[in-house]
């Protein structure tokens, strides 16, 4: 068995120099032959858990790297020699004085750091670390990316529980981040062999609802991919069309997200055309062209483009995306692409798209990464790297047309944040497409925003639920954590204001909390725990307003709601927030809210509602419900 494993190595590592020796100098190679067999050596007595020589994995990692990502030699070289310094005797000094600074860092990157105590935790710190490395280069992340490949590969080996800790990981930081990169053969595959081993049982119903479908959609697929090539050929257009099903993960998702059953989850594939084109700036015209034909044909779906050519995602994703009707009366996802936009959407930051774009990316990647680093605090780093960078995204314009790019759910408060601090600050509404619109209002691909501000806007406490972008959530905490802290907590049955009769508990947290001295709640405590009764100094705050409401019952006359309109936003300068009304045989009953600053602007507001014409009885909602 040995000298087959011998043989089974041999044959492996060949693979990796016969890839290699294609784009690189001999003196590279030398090096590269030099990395497998100190590799070799240093791992010769280990086994991974199937039982194989561990040396399989480096020269797995290798041939990721080489073959499916096409880096150069001292990526191929920190491949085979990743895990050596972590599982071996071999020293970091070793490697550099051997290969070079360079190889050195790219091994220090992917190699786990043993401390005695971690910032945060050894998964977390592991994250920073790979994430850090950004700041000099971005083939460390290739590499790491690789090893995570592998490892999900040939994870059946593994026990179950480290099954979900490997997967875990996968799902929630390596996928996203392969994503991110731009490179999608490698996220798909990290994301459906997570859901394996995540949820197995699932994996394996959608596997064969997958497979049955193919068997079933086969017939009528074959005669729209033919339709697609004899159109375009008569055309004299030269393509390649082909069908492709989304994963299991990705249909899952879809079930998930729409609540449908797998055979009412739309699009469980998409239909490709590929043209081959030279010239990239000829590619838009080519791919209209192919839209042009197939839509003199087909019926295409109202709203059913997508422009990734022109609005590229931000991982550099392209394409052309139209839904037509086919002969047998079913909308079919078609994807219009050229050979290099396939390729750059595999291949991600390493194929060959403009460097202007990847430096961009890259340099906003570092500058936020060391925002986060300063602002940190406990616990957060990596679910705002998340956030930040790993979400799908969108592209919505200024009124001025410049493209802003967001995470998909993004609000207006995101947009205006990303715009300037000020204007996050001070958004008071919005006008999307020219409608008006909430600053919480979600945000869509290709939406137009208009931000109007005013400087009496401040930021309010529920925004915060309502932002998902990095730069609006650390404005807004920072904004919070400055403000005056309350000396009390307040109850929410009963929502007490300045000037009532209140009374306070003391309660185990050592927290104050206040009620209405009529408080239901507030009684039955102190019948209960009467010792932490306390007395408290309940003032009101010009700066701060409390939300009421009131509930008026009135003989209908006209003009009665203007009235009592008038009364609280001209006569007492009060704004309403919401007013319902009912009027059953000239009885007329209306619920009012509005904001005050004590318990005697509510009482005045209310004295002076009663002493308008045909009004019998003003109440407050919240004594009425408690009394």
């Amino acid at each position: 068995m040995k000298q087959n494993y011998d043989m089974m190595i041999q044959e492996k590592a060949q693979k990796v120099f016969s890839v290699m020796e294609k784009r690189v100098s001999a003196g590279d190679m030398a090096r590269i032959r030099e990395a497998f067999e100190l590799a070799r050596e240093a791992h010769a007595d280990q086994k991974r858990k199937s039982g194989e020589p561990y040396i399989f994995h480096p020269i797995a990692v290798a041939t990721i790297v080489a073959e499916e990502l096409m880096l150069g030699a001292n990526p191929v070289i920190a491949a085979f020699l990743h895990d050596v310094v972590e599982d071996t005797d071999y020293t970091m000094d070793d490697i550099q004085l051997r290969f070079g600074k360079d190889v050195a860092f790219l091994v220090s990157v992917v190699t786990k750091q043993s401390k005695e105590q971690y910032e945060m935790s050894k998964q977390v710190d592991n994250y920073k670390q790979i994430l850090n490395s950004i700041h000099y280069d971005i083939r460390a992340l290739l590499v790491k990316l690789a090893d995570r490949l592998h490892n999900m590969r040939t994870l059946e080996s593994m026990r179950p529980d480290k099954q979900m800790k490997i997967a875990g990981e996968t799902d929630f930081f390596y996928a996203p981040l392969a994503n991110r990169l731009g490179l999608y053969n490698v996220k798909i595959e990290l994301e459906n062999l997570s859901f394996r081993y995540r949820c197995p049982h699932e994996y394996e119903q959608i596997a064969g609802l997958i497979q049955k479908d193919k068997k079933t959609q086969q017939e009528r697929l074959h005669a729209f991919m033919g339709r697609i090539q004899d159109i375009l050929a008569k055309e004299g257009l030269n393509v390649k069309v082909k069908t492709i099903y989304r994963t299991h993960y990705s249909i899952w998702r879809k079930m998930r997200k729409s609540g449908d059953d797998f055979s009412h989850v739309p699009f469980r594939h998409i239909v490709e055309v590929m043209f081959p084109c030279e010239d990239m700036e000829q590619e838009k015209d080519m791919a209209l062209k192919i839209y042009a034909r197939l839509t003199n044909i087909f019926n295409e779906k109202p709203c059913g483009i997508i422009n990734y050519i022109d609005s590229p995602k931000e991982n550099g994703y392209q394409s052309f995306h139209v839904q037509l009707l086919s002969d047998y009366g079913c909308w079919e996802e078609v994807h219009i692409s050229s050979e290099r936009m396939v390729r750059s959407s595999q291949l991600g930051v390493v194929a060959e798209r403009r460097e202007d774009d990847v430096r961009r990316w890259i340099e906003k990647f570092r500058s936020v990464l060391r925002d986060l680093e300063f602002h940190q605090k406990e616990g957060d780093f990596i679910e705002n790297v998340v956030t930040t960078f790993y979400n799908d995204d969108i592209m919505v314009f200024t009124p001025k047309g410049k493209p802003v790019n967001l995470p998909k759910r993004a609000t207006v408060l995101d947009f205006a944040f990303e715009i300037h601090s000020h204007i996050g600050r001070n958004a008071h509404y919005a006008r999307i497409n020219g409608q008006l619109a909430s600053v919480k209002t979600e945000l869509h691909r290709g939406d137009v925003v208009e931000i109007v501000t005013s400087p009496e806007i401040q930021p309010q406490a529920d925004w915060q639920d309502y932002v998902l972008t990095y730069k609006a959530k650390r404005f807004l905490k920072s904004y919070f954590a400055k403000q005056e802290k309350p000396s009390y907590c307040f109850c929410q049955n009963c929502h007490p204001i300045p000037g009532e009769e209140v009374i306070g508990f003391k309660e185990a947290d050592g927290n104050i909390t206040i009620h209405k001295r009529n408080c239901p709640v507030a009684i039955m405590q102190a019948s209960k725990q009467g010792d932490s009764i306390v007395s408290v100094d309940y003032k009101d705050n010009p700066d701060v307003l409390y939300p009421v409401s009131i509930h008026i019952m009135a003989v209908d006359r006209y003009h009665l709601l203007i009235d009592m309109i008038n009364c609280i936003t001209n006569e007492l300068h009060l704004s309403i927030s919401s007013l319902t009304t009912n009027t059953v045989d000239c009885i007329v009953n209306c619920n009012i809210s509005f904001a005050v600053h004590s318990f005697g602007e509510l009482q005045a507001a209310m004295t002076h509602i009663s002493a308008i014409d045909g009004v019998e009885e003003v109440k407050d909602k919240v004594i009425d419900k408690i009394g």
